[in-house]
């Protein structure tokens, strides 16, 4: 069965033929991953895909703990690492309103912190967002789930030795992305009042928040699960400590606002997101190599990249804009193809390997799909 809620068409569980108002290809996919997400006993998922100007198809699965309530489209999931795609547009949009510059050195941003000695090359803040710090991929992040204080992990990490010159290697981190959010304290303000006042209410997301405390203030949230044995999964405590980075992995959404943030990605809402700023936060910076050996999107990916809080793929030789995300208890992905106009969003409460199984084999039908039917219907069927 579906429903329409404001504008979404949603897509309940495994659907008949009968009532099938997406795609067949859509339908099989939704189908195929039920059946695993069934066989694994995961707790629950929800995912969605958006075509621009169009109603968007979502499917929800399961429950937001073991006796909680269905999951919906209003359902509110972290999104771990997905968050940076939200800090990337609200420094753009800074940088945009000439509050900031990408050029601006860290140390001018947070005093406090100073880069290690003899290290040649300034870091500035489009190195934090963009991943190229130079320094030690994923530093310190044993430190965070240790609770260490932001401010000694941040002295910790300025004293580490660079692997090369800011802006010159990949270098993925969640510790340096906390001078964001000193950066706002220091101003009187945080990092969630300036995206909820930048982005979120601009952009009328209904659920979205920052921080633990919003999480848990949400109306509906799907509680965290971890498994504890093969196929079998425990609900467990929020944890504090990636909160602490909000920047890199502190914002929650339902699968509502997560369909608002795609079709401002799509274009559709260019007074709060114009399409410049849009195609400089997916611009390809430094190149990510080993994302191209990554376990079941291998034999897709032929290059990639990172740009300003995106991953830029070559996926079977479409530009696919991508980031995942990862916490205790949760998982999410979004993506996004420029070419066609389609996004693609998922979120789930547990932590699952089964979306690094879902999201390639996701993109592949959807390519598959929209060449055929750009083969049918001529070139002007791509995005404009």
């Amino acid at each position: 069965m579906f429903k329409v809620f404001t504008g979404l068409l949603l897509l309940v569980g495994l659907f008949s033929q009968q009532s099938i108002a997406a795609d067949k290809w859509l339908t099989k996919f939704a189908e195929d991953i039920q059946l695993k997400a069934q066989k694994k006993n995961l707790p629950g998922y929800t995912f969605a895909y958006i075509e621009k100007g169009k109603p968007a198809s979502v499917v929800v699965y399961g429950k937001e703990s073991q006796s909680g309530d269905p999951i919906d489209i209003e359902t509110v999931f972290r999104l771990a690492s997905v968050s940076k795609t939200f800090t990337s547009m609200l420094m753009a949009k800074y940088v945009e309103q000439n509050q900031l510059d990408w050029q601006v050195p860290v140390s001018q941003l947070v005093p406090e912190f100073s880069t290690a000695k003899g290290k040649s090359g300034e870091l500035v803040l489009k190195h934090v967002i963009g991943q190229s710090s130079g320094y030690t991929p994923n530093a310190y992040d044993n430190l965070i789930e240790a609770n260490y204080s932001v401010k000694r992990v941040l002295s910790m990490l300025s004293d580490l030795k660079p692997l090369c010159q800011p802006g010159q290697c990949y270098t993925y981190q969640n510790t340096l992305f906390a001078v964001v959010d000193e950066y706002f304290q220091q101003h009187h303000s945080s990092f969630g009042q300036a995206l909820t006042q930048t982005l979120i209410t601009p952009l009328n997301m209904p659920h979205a928040s920052v921080g633990k405390l919003g999480l848990q203030s949400s109306t509906k949230w799907a509680k965290p699960h971890v498994a504890i044995s093969k196929n079998r999964w425990h609900s467990t405590d929020v944890r504090d400590d990636y909160y602490k980075y909000s920047p890199a992995a502190g914002v929650n959404a339902s699968m509502q606002d997560m369909i608002i943030w795609m079709r401002a990605l799509l274009g559709e809402v260019p007074e709060v997101i114009s399409p410049e700023l849009i195609a400089q936060v997916t611009t390809p910076l430094t190149k990510s190599t080993k994302e191209v050996y990554r376990h079941q999107w291998r034999d897709f990916l032929s290059d990639a990249h990172y740009g300003l809080g995106w991953r830029i793929y070559d996926f079977a030789g479409h530009t696919l804009n991508y980031h995942g995300g990862w916490v205790q208890g949760y998982r999410a992905d979004v993506a996004f193809s420029p070419e066609y106009g389609v996004g693609y969003v998922m979120l789930m409460n547990a932590e699952s390997n089964l979306i690094n199984e879902f999201t390639p084999d996701f993109w592949a039908r959807c390519f598959k799909h929209l060449e055929q039917a750009s083969l049918l219907a001529g070139p002007s069927k791509k995005a404009s």
